[in-house]
This record gives structure tokens, C-alpha cells and sequence, in this order.
């Protein structure tokens, strides 16, 4: 499910925000518009975003997200969407918590061994956050699931590790034409990328046949990767909620932590995929063909 990286990328961050003077920390004290007092003390730092207004704070505190996977890829993400004011989450992850979880999913804890992943999910976001609501469902992701939490949801995350549930995810958005945002990590390495149904590639565009030789629970895993990657994820589905920022779009990110490479690949539609190919003939869809190196 991951591409070899190859080639290195050096970037230079910008100067912390404590050197930026913005008179946007004063606006902050005004009226939320449908925000509590308390929301607006629990934000105020991300209140202080240039451009991060209290109308994007206000659409993600109207928003619903479906995360599919709650270890730890979608149990990261998930966090992270709580603590920026997401207004609710349903979780879907089916089985219970065991001791080789615990290298990784930073919403369990080890005391609860042998018990639902999902219900713990869902204590210690509420623990966190008391503002989210948080729907959990303890099973697999089934089409019939998927449409039907679907219906109530404004962006979904895919962070199963395996082909199955995440081709009904995106299958079910692209029909439903809900954004989804797509992230694998395998060893050291990851990838990340946005779907807008009928607009940007889907999953069934970049791979269309599952690798026989994956196995769900036989790749490694080292927690701060998966992190890296859930912490992207919730960046996205931000993003696409609220229309700040830009998101991964028509471009894939891939990354190899080993020598902290990252890199940007173009992506494009596959006119002749059989889930979004078809589906809006007036959009241009282009020639299958291998992800090429973003300019």
C-alpha cells in the first residue's frame, strides 16, 4: 500500500508565532457566535492563527466526522479533532484492547486490558474534551454502517489496516459525495492524501488491487510514525471542514521517517475507475498512470 521514498527534502519552518504581532488576540474576546465562554478559553490559542477565525472555529464545532480505525493512525486523529473543537466523532473500530496495542494507541490504557478499544476510545476522548459528542460502534465497517453514518457526516478518515474497509469507505463516500481523507503507514514510511469525490483521485484511482501478501497485523509498527501520521490526518480533515489552509488535493505526501524525507507527488483521476470514474462525466478525469513529483 506504500511507495519506496526516494530523494530527500529539506524545509525551513517559519518563525514562531510568539514573534507575529496580531491584533486577532483581541477579537477573540468578542461574542463566539454559538460558542460557550469556556469553548472560546479552550481555543484561544488556536484563536490566534493568522487567518483561524471564530466563524472556522464555529463550522468545526458544527461538523461530524466519521473515523474509521481508532489505533494508532485513527485513535491520533480522533484526539486531535476533539482537542480543536470538532462537534462530534463516530468511531468505528471492532475488537479489544491487547498488550501489543499499547506501543501505540495513546487513547487506551493498559489497566484495561482485554476490553472494547472503541469504548475506551470514546471515555477518554469525553475526558478530554466534554464538548464532543462521540458515537462509537464496536465492529467492522461494513457498507451498510458506512452509508448510514455517512448520511449524518460531513468528512471521514480512513485509518483501517486493512483493503476491505477502507475500499468500502471510499466507496461509499465517493457514491455519498462525502471528502475523505486517506492515510497508511507501514514500518517508517506513510502516505497521505485528500479525496473530493469527482473531483480528485479516489482510492480505487491509485490502487485498484489489493496486495495479496498484506497482512492486517504482520507489518511493524512504531507508535511515533502512526502519531506523525494521525496528527497529519486531523490537519486535513481541518482543513476540508473549514476552508483553512490547503489541502492535500490532486497531490499525495509521502514520507519515510527514517531519514525525515518528505515528499509531494501529483496525483490524478482514473477516467475508466469503476467507483468515480463514470460518476460526473462534465469533471476531467485524466489517464491512469503512476503518482509524478510535485512541482
Amino acid at each position: 500500500m506504500l511507495m519506496q521514498m526516494r530523494g530527500k527534502r529539506v524545509c525551513v519552518p517559519r518563525m514562531p508565532g510568539c514573534f507575529i504581532l496580531d491584533l486577532r488576540r483581541v477579537i477573540i474576546r468578542k461574542s463566539g457566535d454559538g460558542l460557550s465562554s469556556r469553548e472560546l478559553e479552550r481555543y484561544r490559542r488556536q484563536l490566534m492563527l493568522a487567518g483561524f477565525t471564530l466563524e472556522h472555529q464555529k463550522m468545526l464545532k458544527d461538523s461530524t466526522v466519521l473515523v474509521a480505525g481508532v489505533g494508532g493512525v485513527g485513535g491520533t486523529a480522533a484526539l486531535y479533532l476533539a482537542v480543536a473543537g470538532i462537534g462530534k466523532l463516530d468511531l468505528v473500530h471492532a475488537g479489544r484492547l491487547t498488550p501489543s496495542n499499547m506501543n501505540r494507541q495513546i487513547l487506551m490504557r493498559s489497566s484495561r486490558i482485554g476490553e472494547s478499544r472503541v469504548a475506551q476510545a470514546k471515555n477518554a476522548i469525553e475526558a478530554i474534551n466534554p464538548d464532543v459528542a462521540v458515537e462509537i460502534h464496536d465492529e467492522r465497517l461494513t457498507p451498510v454502517l458506512a452509508d448510514t453514518l455517512l448520511s449524518g457526516a460531513d468528512a471521514a478518515l480512513s485509518g483501517r489496516p486493512n483493503f476491505h474497509e477502507r475500499r468500502v469507505l471510499n466507496e461509499c463516500c465517493v457514491r455519498k459525495e462525502i471528502p475523505m481523507v486517506e492515510g497508511a503507514m507501514n514500518a517508517m514510511e506513510g502516505y497521505l492524501f485528500t479525496v473530493i469525490p469527482f473531483k480528485t483521485p479516489c482510492l480505487n484511482c491509485l490502487y485498484p488491487e489489493d496486495n495479496p501478501e498484506w497482512e492486517e497485523l504482520g507489518f511493524p509498527v512504531l507508535g511515533a510514525v502512526s502519531g506523525v501520521l494521525g496528527c497529519l490526518m486531523a490537519l486535513e480533515a481541518i482543513k476540508v471542514l473549514t476552508g483553512f489552509g490547503k489541502p492535500m488535493t490532486s497531490r499525495m505526501l509521502v514520507f519515510d521517517l527514517q531519514g525525515m524525507d518528505f515528499r509531494k507527488l501529483k496525483i490524478s483521476r482514473d477516467r475508466d475507475c469503476p467507483v468515480c470514474g463514470h460518476g460526473r462525466p462534465e469533471d476531467s478525469a485524466s489517464p491512469p498512470g503512476r503518482p509524478s513529483l510535485a512541482k
